[in-house]
């Protein structure tokens, strides 16, 4: 039986993010950093395993809130625990606001410029992960990098909020657990059960 094809996933060089302006934690400065490193000659798609453990290259990870403002005018963003099935292993049992995941080289199929592949990559992860059943307003707002844990030193999160119409966000996949849409407010008093990217952008967007 062939063996299967290990998953080659879209990293640009650490050392060019640097060369843009190094950051820890959020920055909003999108229109800096999104452009040059979609845009560069040197991005690339290398085997998923591999840029797990190589911080010299970060992997591109859309990471997208959804954003519903109840009648009253409470802010409510949509949340899950990750399950034991989820793809990195090192966030099971960690709360999270952002849906999302690596774009792969499977993604640049039918697309000619790296920003349609990530776009495309994006919209296939938000329809791999949740059910979407409300009209939505999408915008990248940041990106995230947290050169402190080991997961952080090998991705580089692009932050885009959903502004919902109604809460008619559901899990596809199993191991989304416990989720739905809960107030800004409780999701900050409980900070401390979240991945440390949902830290970032709560702390630095809902705060």
């Amino acid at each position: 039986m062939p063996a299967v094809a290990e998953e080659r996933v879209l990293v640009v060089p650490t050392k060019r993010f640097h060369s843009l302006g190094h950051f820890q934690g959020f920055s909003a400065e999108t229109d800096k950093y999104l452009p040059a490193l979609l845009e560069g000659g040197d991005l690339g798609y290398r085997p998923r395993s591999e840029m797990e453990q190589d911080p010299s290259f970060k992997q591109l990870i859309p990471y997208v809130l959804f954003r519903f403002k109840d009648p009253h005018g409470a802010v409510q963003l949509f949340q899950y625990t990750r399950g034991g099935g989820q793809g990195e292993k090192r966030l099971h049992a960690k709360r999270s606001v952002g849906i999302g995941g690596h774009i792969s080289s499977d993604d640049a199929a039918k697309k000619t410029t790296t920003s349609d592949v990530y776009r495309e990559g994006m919209l296939r992860e938000l329809t791999e992960e949740v059910i979407i059943e409300t009209q939505y307003r999408e915008k990248c707002v940041g990106l995230i990098n947290d050169d402190e844990t080991p997961v952080g030193q090998v991705h580089l999160g692009v932050v885009h909020i959903c502004d919902v119409d109604n809460p008619g966000i559901r899990p596809r996949e199993e191991d989304i657990l416990d989720a739905g849409f809960r107030p800004v407010d409780q999701l900050l008093a409980e900070i401390d059960r979240c991945e440390t990217w949902s830290q970032i952008v709560l702390k630095a967007l809902f705060a």
